[in-house]
């Protein structure tokens, strides 16, 4: 009997080359769109449907706004009012794409959940891992640290061995119609990048204008809501004191913006909400590489547990724009150990 597989299909190439190859591979493929925002997503939906009907699949949207709304919306708003930076992917991934959905596509009978993420699952006796993709520049496990052995054990990455260009081959090769369609670059809800916009309107609040101050608590300007800054920022500022300046801090109590004439370079950070894949927990220090946000490099560091829920990540090389709200996620060569919220 086939193995029946559920494709969370965005519209886009890469989720309707797993719908193809998943079916070259002999499995009982159907596909399946989230619509999680309002109604911007009426294009992807459209896609979606579009190559499930040419493939002879069926296609299902599953309405997730509310869920969404509540453990992703929410969440981003409220970290960005508290001067914080978060991932929403990393949260969309953790309750929404491997939670809702998959348990979704479990009621349908489906075996797997499989998407186009280019990352791999590895199987080592009782223990799934979770290993970078065959592309390095496309990897994608940075958003992916918090999936569970339940998780792991039910999901499948068709595309961990190829690469991007390989991919949009194949899309013309199985005559995909969005074989030519550009990848989506930004967080899916946000329009027009305008982050501040969209905090506004979620939340009814109008930020209240603030202080710039130097590192001395020295007014040196006016900044336009807390919310429109994040750690390391330098863009964007229009303010001019004849020196580079950079966001180092964000005092919500005061209302101030912090800022500096280096950029910051710090030697530690503190991480919790951990999550680990390739051990239940780490009790001892360990030698690790850790990205601090999605286009970091790696960087050398130890792990030092501090408690049930925390780690300290000391650095062998200081490292800059260290935020609070984005993740840290450590790696031993090219497996994830797991990660976590860098507070």
């Amino acid at each position: 009997m086939k193995q029946k597989i559920a494709v969370a299909m965005s519209g886009g190439v890469d989720s309707s080359v797993v719908v193809a190859l998943l079916q070259k591979q002999g499995y009982d493929v159907f596909g399946v769109t989230m619509q999680v925002w309002q109604d911007t997503q009426d294009l992807a939906i459209k896609d979606a449907k579009l190559v499930a009907k040419n493939l002879g699949i069926a296609h299902h949207v599953i309405d997730l706004r509310k869920i969404f709304e509540q453990e992703v919306i929410a969440y981003f708003t409220k970290e960005y009012l508290l001067g914080r930076t978060p991932n929403p992917c990393v949260t969309c991934n953790h309750h929404i794409k491997f939670g809702a959905l998959l348990n979704w596509a479990k009621s349908m009978g489906a075996d797997y959940l499989a998407t186009g993420h280019y990352a791999k699952i590895v199987q080592e006796k009782d223990r799934y891992l979770l290993k970078k993709s065959q592309s390095s520049s496309k990897d994608q496990t940075y958003p992916l640290y918090h999936l569970t052995q339940k998780q792991l054990a039910n999901i499948m990455f068709p595309l961990a061995d190829y690469d991007k260009n390989e991919v949009r081959k194949m899309a013309k090769d199985f005559n995909l119609e969005v074989a030519n369609k550009a990848d989506s670059q930004d967080i899916c809800f946000i329009v027009n990048h305008n982050y501040a916009q969209f905090i506004e309107e979620q939340t009814g609040i109008k930020m209240r204008y603030g202080n710039f101050v130097d590192k001395y608590g020295n007014v040196i300007g006016q900044h336009k809501g807390i919310h429109r800054y994040t750690i390391g920022q330098r863009k964007g500022l229009n303010i001019a004191t004849g020196k580079p300046n950079f966001v180092s801090h964000i005092n919500v109590v005061k209302n101030e913006v912090v800022l500096g004439e280096e950029d910051i370079l710090l030697k530690s950070l503190v991480a919790t909400n951990l999550n680990f894949i390739s051990v239940d927990k780490i009790t001892k220090p360990i030698k690790v590489n850790v990205k601090i946000r999605y286009g970091a490099k790696e960087a050398e560091a130890k792990l030092i547990p501090q408690g049930d829920d925390v780690l300290k990540v000391e650095f062998i090389t200081p490292q800059r724009a260290i935020t609070p709200g984005q993740s840290a996620v450590f790696y031993q060569g090219d497996y994830v150990l797991g990660g976590g919220i860098i507070q």
